[in-house]
């Protein structure tokens, strides 16, 4: 049966859903934490992308694996264009149980209830497990091969923040570096791409709706920062006599709230991570400090601006506190405006369904920006319970996921009916 006919209205099978989930999550838990650590090309992520690739066979879908170990399965006409849904398995470290994985679980749950219901798509449907969306390497590495949007320079280049460089973690794992540039998919193959994920923040929670369809996603950047003073002794070192780093670094952090003020917006963020201090001794002045400072913003203009003032904000912190900065940019995506046809679709699924929504941006990053450049796509939300995400405590409820998992099977059988 094709297009529009079946032999009964497809529909979520919720305990199968938990079941893939808690597949995936099988790998890289942490009992001691309740956090799962499947960063991308580690040995628990490409564990885990074996395992999912073995769901899709017993599924009966035609499966392959790219050469950055994107993997797909595809559902109906095994030739023409296919529309993609799925997200992404990899986690960051210490990260919960439902960012990227329950996108992957729920795409593979819609297909197999349009098998229950014998739906055959007039157009084919793909599920995709993205690889590398977390950036450990500084991009969304899976997605940005897909859409041939690897830059060069930074592949060459990339390296995670223990010192490993991205092509010598993709050797680790059987994979050769120039196949990267090899699984770019052309526009004619791809009519769309959908994704369903957590919101990572409290919004939908706090106003009690139960779908988000995202207009916009945040342009990210990521430079690593070095301030380079002079270790010395705590108890002997005057004052006003120190080259303190770590006193750099906190001058800077007080000076965040001021560029948001005088450069940013309310989607404005900017964020220091991973921070490491030399000597790192109690009794030490720390010489060195090395930061990460992540800016985003809707605004690709602002985006800009953000940066410029952080930059010049830790050259005058350098500077009051006698140290030398080298500032280096890992990275940098761009804001993306998601597709309103598609949005206006979702929302169009959401009312028959019942399903009260509202369009919001996402602050975080998603495949969906990048496989915007290729192909018209969308982003699904559902709430995250507090707003916490990349956290042991992550969690959303199964209510809600029920409801983003009906909502993107109706929204599949909508667009797979028509040629």
């Amino acid at each position: 049966m094709t297009g529009k006919t079946w032999d009964k209205k497809p529909d979520i099978d919720i305990d199968r859903l938990k079941t893939f989930l808690a597949g995936l999550n099988g790998f890289g838990a942490n009992p001691l934490t309740g956090g799962f650590n499947r960063p991308g090309y580690s040995d628990a992520d490409m564990a885990a992308r074996a395992w999912f690739e073995a769901r899709l066979k017993e599924a009966g879908l035609a499966v392959r694996r790219d050469g950055v170990a994107n993997i797909f399965g595809r559902y109906g006409p095994a030739e023409g264009p296919a529309i993609l849904v799925g997200s992404h398995i990899d986690t960051v470290p210490e990260g919960g149980g439902f960012d990227g994985a329950l996108g992957v679980a729920v795409a593979l749950e819609c297909v197999k209830a349009m098998k229950d219901a014998g739906f055959e798509p007039s157009t084919a449907i793909e599920v995709v497990a993205t690889a590398e969306e977390e950036g450990r390497f500084g991009g969304m590495l899976g997605s940005q091969a897909i859409a041939g949007r690897i830059d060069r320079a930074w592949f060459e280049t990339a390296g995670d923040a223990d010192g490993m460089s991205l092509q010598t973690a993709l050797a680790a794992q059987g994979l050769s570096p120039e196949d990267a540039f090899n699984c770019r998919r052309s526009p004619d193959e791809v009519k769309a791409f959908l994704e369903l994920h957590i919101e990572q923040g409290p919004v939908l929670e706090h106003k009690r709706i139960p779908i988000g369809l995202v207009d916009g996603i945040s342009g990210v950047s990521n430079i690593s920062v070095t301030l380079t003073g002079r270790a010395n002794h705590s108890g002997t070192t005057p004052m006003d006599m120190r080259s303190d780093a770590f006193a750099g670094l906190a001058a800077f952090a007080t000076r965040i709230p001021a560029i948001i003020g005088d450069h940013g917006t309310d989607q404005s963020r900017i964020t220091i991570g991973k921070v490491e201090l030399e000597p790192n001794f109690p009794h030490t002045i720390p010489g060195r400090a090395v930061f990460s400072v992540i800016t985003r913003d809707t605004d690709e203009k602002i985006q800009h601006a953000l940066l410029q003032a952080v930059k010049a904000e830790i050259d005058a912190a350098a500077h009051r506190h006698h140290l030398s900065s080298e500032i280096k940019e890992k990275s940098w995506l761009s804001p993306v405006a998601l597709d309103p046809k598609l949005q206006d679709l979702l929302a169009s699924e959401a009312q028959n369904l019942g399903l009260s929504h509202i369009r919001m941006p996402s602050g975080a990053g998603h495949d969906a920006q990048t496989m915007q450049s290729l192909c018209p796509s969308a982003l699904i939300f559902i709430p995250s319970r507090a707003g916490i995400s990349h956290a042991p405590e992550e969690h959303s409820e199964w209510a809600d996921i029920l409801a983003g998992a009906r909502l993107m099977l109706s929204a599949l059988v909508r667009l797979s009916s028509h040629g």
